[in-house]
């Protein structure tokens, strides 16, 4: 469970004051929750300072996984489980492990990215979302910022710079 929280939402019209504004309140050394909007912003995420994103690794491992598994299913069964000559062809000829490897690795990759994601993302079935503001998924970019994460500055302060950097409201939500 969740300990309840607190925070100052700063409101936003603009794709482009919003950049500007996520640049300045970062540069004042307020630390931002997230950031909210109704589509995606270009460039966004660098101003957030948001790392790469590990997900490109989980498919390879995930993929090299699917094709271990199909190769090593597949020698098993023709080799040792039911050997059979078909066309006369060796028991276990490779060639014809291929399109069954193809697509258990992109099973498995796709699956496994499925899997990471989601539990990176805290996307659990049963997990209530947290909704800032309903109009933010409409026409309005929300900059939550998270008290408890910013006890050095003062709630007044927060506000001004989020007044300065364009917001057009300012609003406090809570969370229990």
């Amino acid at each position: 469970m969740e300990r309840d929280t607190h925070f100052i939402l700063g409101v936003y019209d603009d794709e482009d004051v919003l950049l500007h504004a996520v640049e300045k309140v970062r540069g004042s050394g307020v630390k931002i929750h997230e950031v909210y909007s109704p589509y995606p912003v270009h460039g966004l995420e660098h101003v957030l300072g948001y790392k790469r994103s590990k997900l490109p690794i989980a498919a390879f491992l995930f993929g090299m996984l699917g094709t271990s598994l199909a190769l090593t299913m597949q020698f098993y069964m023709m080799k040792f489980d039911w050997p059979m000559i078909i066309g006369g062809k060796d028991h276990a000829a490779f060639p014809d492990f291929v399109p069954v490897s193809f697509e258990m690795t992109v099973l498995l990759a796709a699956f496994g990215m499925v899997g990471v994601f989601l539990i990176t993302s805290n996307l659990k079935p049963w997990a209530q979302p947290r909704i800032f503001d309903l109009r933010s998924t409409d026409d309005k970019h929300i900059m939550a910022i998270d008290i408890a994460n910013n006890s050095s500055l003062d709630l007044d302060k927060i506000t001004e710079i989020l007044n300065e950097s364009g917001a057009t409201e300012v609003n406090k939500k809570s969370f229990e």
